[in-house]
């Protein structure tokens, strides 16, 4: 018996090692996925998302997977990849979940309706998107989540946009480009944190100079938004105003202490509470509050799904089913209708789908070196600074695109490209900006990046329909590049120092 366990010991020992993949073996699935998304799209359109993108992606894998299985690899190999994979996106579900749960409750207890009440008596058509993009921003800045943001200020955006008869898909991108600035120049921001991090720049250097990049393409973006204010798509038939805040106003006990949940959540955030944590007990606190501001809206949803009659267990039942399945409203008024009876953890089930499928298939061509199989000849083609910045740049889109997810976009070229940069006497700070440029920015415009499924999702508004007007998301990047060949603020290294940061690396 010892014998034999001792042969096969060593047999299993013996095996030769896994052949390191060829060009082909990377570009095989990159390949694939273009053709299986494009035709989930050409077959389905929009509604791709509801499923058909995400079994696209699950073949993609698969396809993957018996690419690794011919150079050699065991199935145990490519379980603990994806088990890695799953584990690096916990908190992004969670926080989904929470997004959802408190997008529920906030329509319960009346926040998001009074947000939508106040925010129709202030702002006006023309000057709409760019004051959605100047909130957010704000917003973002404070509290350092491009995320909450858009779960929150910008649900209610969106919503007042419906209701106003502006482009709702306008205002969606107004609120990303918003919500993105402000995710980059906080000091609150983990992306922004973990960007300087994995450079090893100084936080507040690499926010410094950041600003030369977003605050100019936020400009842009403002003045694209003003334009089309102005001159945008025509303002579609919608009911009068006074009928949709007698309608709110109607169905809703409309006040300010609506809003004690988001001053909630923002003094959590700032705080530095872990955002599913802060989201979560924000919503809890407006299931709470719902049944003593807004007894009437719960009773009626209540009797929606036969609730008890018994008072505590009818508020009990309305939070749970708030958080659980979304809050739904009737008020006789179709687009009132429309923005309160959303939410729920149940309405990011599709979007978890796709975050699941897009990351494993990412960290699969990360982890078995097919995406360092395409890069490395990238990074020996360019030859100068502006070749240089343009090829960073491709590699964060790419890996976007490939393996969306954004923290794999940030963290593999900010690894990759900084000694490149050392070596080439370029500040490791210019490669911190690029990479939040190239990366960061650009995942919501991708429909199965986690970022662009999490925006579409909390918004109601297709990524695809929002992604020409997320000005601010291609002019950063354009603008990064740009400086890159033109070297305008791009701070280089003497020999000394290259020297120092090479020994340090």
């Amino acid at each position: 018996m010892t014998e034999e366990h001792g042969t096969s010991t060593r047999s299993a020992d013996s095996r030769p090692e896994p052949r390191p993949p060829s060009m082909a073996d990377a570009l095989v699935p990159i390949i694939a996925l273009a053709v299986l998304i494009a035709g989930s799209l050409a077959l389905f359109g929009l509604d791709a998302l509801d499923g058909p993108l995400q079994v696209a992606l699950i073949l993609c894998c698969a396809i993957v997977t018996l690419i690794l299985f011919k150079n050699g690899y065991r199935w145990d190999h490519v379980e603990e990849a994806s088990r890695g994979a799953l584990s690096s996106i916990t908190s992004a579900l969670f926080i989904l979940l929470a997004v959802g749960a408190l997008i529920g409750t906030w329509n319960l207890s009346g926040t998001i309706p009074t947000l939508v009440y106040y925010g129709i008596q202030i702002l006006s058509p023309g000057y709409f998107y760019v004051a959605a993009a100047l909130v957010c921003g704000i917003i973002a800045m404070s509290i350092g989540s491009s995320w909450t943001t858009a779960g929150t200020i910008g649900v209610g955006l969106v919503g007042i946009a419906g209701l106003l008869g502006v482009s709702t898909a306008i205002c969606a991108g107004a609120v990303i480009s918003g919500a993105y600035l402000g995710d980059k120049l906080s000091p609150l921001s983990e992306t922004t944190v973990l960007t300087a991090q994995m450079v090893k720049v100084d936080l507040y250097t690499h926010i410094k100079n950041q600003a030369w990049t977003s605050l100019p393409a936020f400009a842009i973006a403002c003045i694209v938004f003003a334009i089309l204010g102005v001159a945008g798509p025509a303002v579609s038939p919608t009911p009068g105003e006074e009928v949709e805040l007698a309608g709110l106003n109607g169905v809703f006990w409309i006040n300010p202490l609506n809003l004690l949940p988001l001053v909630l959540l923002i003094v959590l955030s700032v705080r530095k509470w872990p955002p599913y944590l802060a989201l979560l007990t924000a919503s809890l606190f407006a299931a709470i509050m719902a049944p003593f501001t807004q007894h009437d809206a719960l009773t009626a949803f209540v009797a929606g799904f036969d609730g008890s009659t018994n008072p505590v267990i009818s508020a009990l039942q309305a939070g749970w089913k708030a958080m659980a399945n979304g809050f739904e409203a009737s008020t006789g008024v179709a687009d009132i209708d429309r923005l309160v009876s959303r939410g729920g953890m149940d309405s990011m089930l599709l979007t978890i789908w796709l975050i699941i499928g897009a990351v494993t298939f990412g960290a699969l061509l990360e982890k078995f070196g097919l995406i360092n199989r395409i890069i490395d000849p990238l990074i020996a083609a360019a030859k100068t600074r502006g070749r240089l910045f343009l090829t960073v740049f491709a590699t964060c889109f790419g890996l976007n695109v490939v393996a969306g997810d954004q923290y794999i976009a940030l963290v593999l070229p900010s690894r990759i490209y900084r000694t490149v940069f050392i070596q080439r006497r370029i500040a490791p700070p210019n490669l911190s900006r690029l990479c939040a440029d190239s990366a960061t920015v650009t995942s919501p415009l991708i429909p199965w990046n986690s970022c662009g499924a999490f925006m579409g999702a909390v918004l109601g508004v297709a990524t695809l329909s929002y992604l020409p007007f997320a000005v601010f998301c291609y002019a950063s990047p354009i603008l990064s590049v740009i400086y890159g060949f033109t070297g305008f603020k791009v701070k280089t290294l003497s020999t000394d120092e290259a020297e120092a940061l090479e020994a340090s690396a």
